[in-house]
């Protein structure tokens, strides 16, 4: 075997790049670790660069700025990995906008929020609390805020063009039913707040969606089935 065999390109260009994806993901860890524990404010660079055991111009290299690895987390935590997908094109996501049952739909959106929220939410309000006084971090909550609406507006639009949706409802109205049921802050309130599981809140939400969206011929067994 001859082991003065040098490696190919493709395998040189690849050492580097896995090195910075480790690089990344120790930082966004330091980073998720230290803003939860400290909050925005308090989080110094020279912080998360100890605690990732990373340079600190490696860290201003690959995010720029504390926002920027806040952002990073951030975007870490909706997805639940660092893969560029975007959400929409998630194979969960695709098989809800195709799934032919609102019902299911419906409940199948609730789940997929449910596990989201457990990652996204805490990392939210840390963004919420540096908006207040920071300009980049209000522009990032309302970007965030914009993205959100437009993701959840593709499920009102699936069931809008299915005919699924209450007679008296027009999509942008339900759509911003979405918005409010689904959003961080009522995760927040009834799950950190008031003490509900996971479970409990994505039935809670799958139902009041249900309720809120789709015609009462549409809500099915619920509707039939008597109360024992």
């Amino acid at each position: 075997m001859d082991t003065n065999v040098k490696a190919g390109p493709r395998a040189v260009r690849a050492a580097p790049q896995a090195r910075t994806r480790r690089t990344r993901a120790a930082v966004i860890e330091a980073a998720r670790r230290l803003f939860l524990e400290r909050g925005y404010t308090a989080t110094t660079i020279e912080a998360i660069s100890e605690l990732a055991d990373t340079p600190q111009p490696t860290v201003y290299r690959l995010f720029s700025s504390k926002l920027g690895i806040l952002k990073a987390v951030l975007d870490v935590s909706i997805a639940g990995d660092e893969e560029a997908v975007a959400m929409a094109d998630r194979p969960q996501v695709r098989s809800l906008l195709a799934n032919p049952d609102p019902r299911d739909t419906l409940t199948g959106f609730a789940a997929l929020v449910g596990g989201l929220m457990v990652r996204t939410a805490p990392v939210h309000h840390v963004l919420e609390e540096a908006a207040r006084s920071d300009r980049g971090a209000a522009a990032a909550l309302a970007e965030i805020a914009r993205q959100r609406h437009g993701g959840q507006r593709r499920i009102t639009r699936s069931l809008a063009r299915a005919g699924a949706l209450r007679p008296e409802l027009t999509e942008r109205d339900a759509a911003d039913i979405v918005h409010a049921l689904a959003s961080p802050e009522v995760y927040r309130l009834l799950v950190t707040s008031r003490g509900w599981s996971r479970e409990r809140y994505q039935q809670w939400l799958a139902s009041i969606l249900i309720d809120q969206l789709l015609p009462a011929t549409t809500k099915g067994e619920r509707d039939e089935t008597p109360r024992r």
